[in-house]
């Protein structure tokens, strides 16, 4: 009897489908690697069971990192056994080619990624003693409710119909296989011509990503503060008193302005608000002072429409921005809420729209919501949602249902299931989901805005204030999120028409310009979905999306990619770019490799993957632009050796230790280049990164000033374990010059001795969070004293000077008796030199001593306010 054979990703999924099918082909037998029934084999992979053939694999000498084995590109890719996913591997393709199994069907996860694990599956049995020419379909599933998965095999899809995808898929596999393997190994062979052997990792879609973040990291340390001014001034109406803000009706983005002709202000600083003096600040407060000014108004009407529907890439951004997820973090949360509990559709969508036909499922979804069979705190949408039944608003509507705006998934939508058993974390990203869903329906929020401009002074030498309003008519959709009344402080009081208003007071507000704020996860995956364009605007990013760089899917784990890889650092919610992200991007600029590093044309890439998976673009013709996309890198690398790379450096101001000459940074070192700066100098150089740790032209300075610095932490050992030390520069005689040395402190050289130490006369600091032995300072650290015996029985160690900042006794008291120091002010970043304040805290979880930042506070800006009777007594 023939059956067909149904290759899910994950083995959940294969459970699932069993239970839907039951009811309708008949009960199921398990086997060790797969379910059975008269009709249906059913079986999983476990995520990816093959890759693409290292290239060793293809040629021996191809597994040599050198310019004389690059670059590498293939006749054909051939697969290999995923190392792990061997015996996985073997159970699947033995079912494959079953004589009893005459057709296919995958049930891989509906998207580019699950197209590719089933296809590289039934490639690898065809290329295993025997073919597989058996016929395929493709079950599409939008949503794992048993009824959903039933209706999907209703449906099946043709192969013909996905060959597209196919095409993509393969295409974008073999091309991240081709700039990767070849971007790598040039880099890493430039980076190592010298000996050694430094690994220099680069992608199709990771690079671009993390010049976006160097990009903006350029941009903070190169931003010089200016000093501006605010002035605002006190109204007195009869209805009661108001505040504006004095601005120029005259300003233009584009007209440089600034404190004289010669030091024009950059036009990312300016706004109509700003005033560049502290005199013109004053002399604007004198001259309004206690004068009577004239109004005009315009009040409008003004509609807010909801935000669409999520996309996977709009989810992590709004729970980024909310409760500080990571995107891998959502993405997982989103996939249990589908796969597991079944309560939302497919989540890696680049979608924010609903089918067509969609509306009487919106309906069902509606009821379910309206019953009151949500949890806990999710009931209160009840009300919401029978109110949006019952007012007409659930219909069609071009917004929301919209086939030319559904790719191959719809938006992120509630099931008709009910959730039950959500953890807490699980609960706030349903609830997110829900609401907007329930909003997306809702009419919009009705708000009137008005605009006051107040003059004072003689026609032609007015002096201009603003004030805004804007109050709530009617909630709309804003109702769905809890906001059914206006704010207290956006009511303006009214003025009559032709009133005089007299002048109470007036501040003048001293800041300061600020550099453009970090990325997040949010705000970076906004910059990755515009390929490097910061795009909130939800039609200008739907246009933008098909040209982003990577995937819903993909851009979590290319985030992720880049804090593995060391390129990245979480300090908080930031992304900051490390030494090691900024040495490569000076590589590649210099160079001129710019398609690997340009997210606009990473991104046209991508674009092309979408018109291939639409039967737009042909297979060959991309492959034949990424195999010279890799023999372009390949050929740059080539051409410079380490010191001649061009590049943006620094001549730093401190001498040269051994003859006072100007030292200057090329791409690999710190060089002496002689009294004058232009010659080879007295041979005076030292590495830019000792023992895989940067440095930051700040410390190098320090150090060559100094001759020592430290204690750093950072560095890494021949065999890649981390390590704190101090490094002096020690003059060596026989080579007559100085040179760079580590310096582990008192507590290495003894545990190098092997000896015990002895802390007899030494008062115990407290109890150790580990083992609840003595703590006691030693060398350069607190140890506890069980960490330091012969044989050590634990590992706990903290820092005496952590990031700069001295951790005193009394604090590590405080650490071990309560679990956190008083809040420590002077912590300076090894990456980016700025200091930050934190407690040091007990991370149980983590077994190890970390930091623990308090809540953000908005700060006020300084101000000098004057009133009229303050200025009499002037």
């Amino acid at each position: 009897m023939s059956k067909s054979l149904i290759i899910a990703e994950k083995p959940s999924v294969a459970q699932d489908i069993v239970r839907a099918l039951t009811p309708v082909s008949g009960k199921f037998e398990k086997a060790a690697d797969h379910f059975e029934n008269d009709q249906y084999v059913v079986t999983s992979a476990v995520g990816h069971l093959v890759e693409i053939k290292a290239p060793e694999e293809y040629d021996v000498k191809r597994g040599k990192w050198s310019f004389a084995n690059l670059p590498v590109v293939p006749p054909h890719f051939d697969l290999a056994p995923i190392d792990k996913a061997k015996a996985r591997l073997s159970a699947v393709v033995k079912l494959v080619k079953r004589k009893d199994v005459t057709s296919l069907i995958n049930a891989c996860d509906a998207g580019r990624e699950g197209e590719l694990i089933f296809r590289l599956i039934v490639q690898y049995a065809g290329t295993a003693k025997a073919q597989v020419n058996k016929p395929v379909q493709r079950l599409w599933l939008q949503s794992m409710t048993p009824q959903a998965i039933r209706d999907g095999f209703d449906k099946l899809r043709s192969d013909e119909q996905m060959l597209g995808l196919a095409d993509a898929a393969r295409s974008r596999s073999e091309a991240d296989w081709l700039v990767g393997i070849n971007g790598t190994r040039a880099m890493t062979a430039f980076n190592s011509r010298d000996g050694g052997f430094f690994l220099t990792t680069v992608g199709r879609v990771q690079t671009p990503t993390l010049s976006i973040v160097v990009e903006r990291e350029e941009k903070i340390r190169k931003h010089v503060a200016r000093d501006y001014w605010e002035v605002k001034a006190g109204f007195e109406a009869a209805a009661g008193s108001y505040e504006g803000k004095w601005f120029d009706p005259n300003y233009k983005k584009d007209k440089a302005i600034g404190p004289d002709a010669g030091n024009p202000v950059p036009e990312a600083d300016r706004r109509a608000d700003r005033i560049w003096t502290e005199a013109q600040a004053n002399a604007i407060s004198e001259a309004v002072l206690g004068k009577t000014g004239t109004v005009t108004e315009e009040a409008k009407p003004s509609n807010q429409s909801s935000p669409l529907l999520y996309d996977l890439t709009t989810l992590q951004r709004e729970a980024n921005s909310r409760f500080g997820f990571s995107a891998k973090t959502t993405l997982s949360i989103a996939q249990a809420l589908y796969e597991k509990h079944k309560v939302l559709t497919y989540p890696r969508t680049d979608s924010r729209a609903l089918p067509e036909d969609y509306l009487g499922t919106v309906k069902q979804t509606f009821e379910m919501i309206a019953s009151e069979d949500l949890p806990g705190p999710l009931r209160e949408l009840a009300m919401h949602a029978r109110k949006g039944l019952n007012a007409g608003y659930v219909k069609p509507t071009k917004r929301v249902f919209d086939n030319a705006k559904v790719s191959d998934h719809f938006a992120i939508i509630p099931t008709l299931q009910a959730p039950k058993s959500l953890t807490e974390i699980e609960a706030k990203l349903y609830d997110m989901v829900v609401k907007r869903f329930i909003a997306v329906f809702y009419p919009p929020a009705e708000f009137m805005v008005t605009t006051r401009i107040t003059k004072i002074g003689a026609p032609g030498a007015e002096h201009h204030f603003q004030t805004n309003g804007k109050v709530l008519v009617n909630p709309g959709w804003l109702a769905v999120y809890g906001k059914e009344a206006q704010d207290e402080d956006a009511n303006l009081v009214a003025v009559l028409p032709g009133e005089q208003v007299p002048n109470e007071h007036v501040s003048v507000n001293a800041s300061k310009t600020r550099p453009p704020a970090r990325f997040t996860e949010a705000t970076l995956l906004s910059a990755m979905e515009g390929a490097g364009k910061m795009i909130d605007d939800d039609e200008l990013r739907e246009a933008m999306a098909e040209k982003g760089l990577g995937t819903p899917a993909t851009r979590a784990q290319t985030i992720e990619g880049l804090i593995l890889e060391k390129y990245m650092l979480r300090e908080g919610r930031e992304l900051v770019p490390t030494a090691k992200a900024f040495q490569l991007m000076t590589l590649l600029r210099g160079l001129g490799v710019e398609d690997l590093f340009r997210p606009d044309l990473t991104g046209q890439w991508e674009h092309q993957l979408s018109e291939m998976e639409q039967g737009k673009l042909q297979r060959d013709v991309f492959m034949q632009g990424i195999a010279e996309m890799a023999e372009r890198i390949v050929k740059k690398a080539k051409e410079y050796d380490r010191d001649t790379i061009p590049g943006d450096y620094a001549t730093l101001k401190t001498a040269c230790p051994n003859c006072e000459g100007v030292v200057k940074e090329n791409y690999r070192r710190f060089t002496c280049t002689g009294k004058d700066g232009a010659s080879e100098g007295c041979g005076f150089s030292i590495t830019k990164i000792p023992a895989g740790r940067s440095f930051e032209l700040p410390e190098v300075e320090q150090f060559l000033a100094n001759k020592q610095i430290g204690p750093l932490e950072g560095f890494r050992s021949k065999a890649g374990w981390p390590f704190t030390a101090e490094m002096k520069l020690v003059f060596d005689d026989e080579i007559r010059n100085w040179k760079l040395e580590f310096d582990f402190g008192d507590d290495a050289k003894q545990a190098e001795e092997g000896e015990p130490v002895d802390f007899t006369g030494q008062t115990s600091l407290g109890a150790c969070p580990k083992c609840a032995g003595h703590v006691f300072e030693h060398g350069s650290n607190y140890v506890c004293e069980r960490s330091v015996a012969v044989p050590a029985t634990c590992d706990f160690k903290t820092g005496k000077i952590i990031l700069q900042q001295p951790v005193p006794h009394e604090q590590v008291q405080k650490l071990l008796t309560v679990g956190k120091t008083d809040l420590l002010e002077n912590f300076v970043s090894n990456k980016t030199k700025r200091k930050f304040k934190a407690f040091l805290a007990w991370d149980k979880k983590e077994g190890k001593v970390g930091f623990e930042f308090e809540p953000r506070a908005a700060k006020a800006p300084a101000a000098r306010k004057t009133t009229k009777k303050a200025a009499a007594a002037e």
